[in-house]
C-alpha cells in the first residue's frame, strides 16, 4: 500500500495541512493584529492557535495517557484534563500580555510533534478515553480522535482564513496553492456581481 492510500498516513497528512494553514495565517502580522478581536464573539488569530495547542495536546496526549511533560506550560488545559480544576471562561481563546506570538507558535509546533509521536506509536484501533467528554461517549480509539481533530482543526483553519482576509486581504488555503479561482485584480468585479445578484432579493 502506498503512503497516500494508507488510512493513518492520509489522516495525518490532512491534519498537517490544517496545522500549516493556521500557522501560515499568522505570518507577517504584528502582535496587535494577531490579537485584535475580529468578530462579535472575539475571534482572533492568536487565540485560534492557542486553542489548537490545547486541542492537540488534549486529544493526542491525555486521551491516550501520554501527558504533556509540563502542564504548567499550558495552564489553560488544566480544566480539560482535571475536572476538579475550575474553568476560566474562554482562557484558551486569547493570548495574555505575557504570551508572545512567537512563543505560542513554537508551542503549537511542539504540540503537534507530541501528537505525531502518539500517532506513530499507536494503531488506529488503539483505545483511549477523552476526560472532558460525557462518560457515555468518552471511550474512543485513535481513528475516531483523528477524525474529530480533522474536523475541528479544519474548522478553525477556516476561521483563520476569513479573519486574515479581513485584516489585509490575504486569502487562500496555502502558500503553494491558493485554491482561489478569481484572480486578485478581478475580485472587485466578482464581488460587485455577487452583490448585484443579492440585492435583487428583498432584505426580509
Amino acid at each position: 500500500m502506498t503512503p497516500r492510500l494508507d488510512p493513518k498516513h492520509a489522516l495525518q497528512d490532512y491534519l498537517q495541512r490544517a496545522r500549516d494553514a493556521l500557522v501560515w495565517k499568522a505570518e507577517g502580522l504584528s502582535e496587535r493584529d494577531l490579537r485584535l478581536p475580529r468578530t462579535a464573539t472575539g475571534t482572533n488569530l492568536l487565540g485560534l492557535i492557542k486553542h489548537c495547542v490545547a486541542v492537540e495536546v488534549g486529544y493526542l496526549g491525555y486521551t491516550f495517557d501520554r501527558p504533556w511533560p509540563d502542564l504548567d506550560e499550558i495552564p489553560w488545559l488544566r480544566s480539560w484534563v482535571d475536572p476538579k480544576t475550575p474553568e476560566i471562561a474562554e482562557e484558551d481563546l486569547y493570548a495574555t500580555r505575557d504570551e508572545s506570538a512567537a512563543w505560542l507558535i513554537d508551542l503549537y509546533r511542539r504540540a503537534w510533534a507530541h501528537g505525531d509521536a502518539t500517532i506513530a506509536a499507536l494503531d488506529l484501533d488503539s483505545p483511549g478515553r477523552v476526560p472532558w467528554w460525557p462518560a457515555e461517549r468518552a471511550d474512543v480509539d485513535l481513528h475516531l480522535v483523528l477524525v474529530h481533530l480533522l474536523a475541528e482543526l479544519h474548522r478553525h483553519a477556516g476561521h483563520a482564513d476569513i479573519v486574515r482576509e479581513g485584516v489585509d486581504g490575504q486569502a487562500g488555503v496555502g502558500k503553494a496553492h491558493s485554491n482561489l479561482w478569481t484572480a486578485e485584480d478581478d475580485r472587485p468585479a466578482y464581488v460587485a456581481r455577487l452583490r448585484e445578484i443579492a440585492e435583487g432579493f428583498p432584505a426580509q
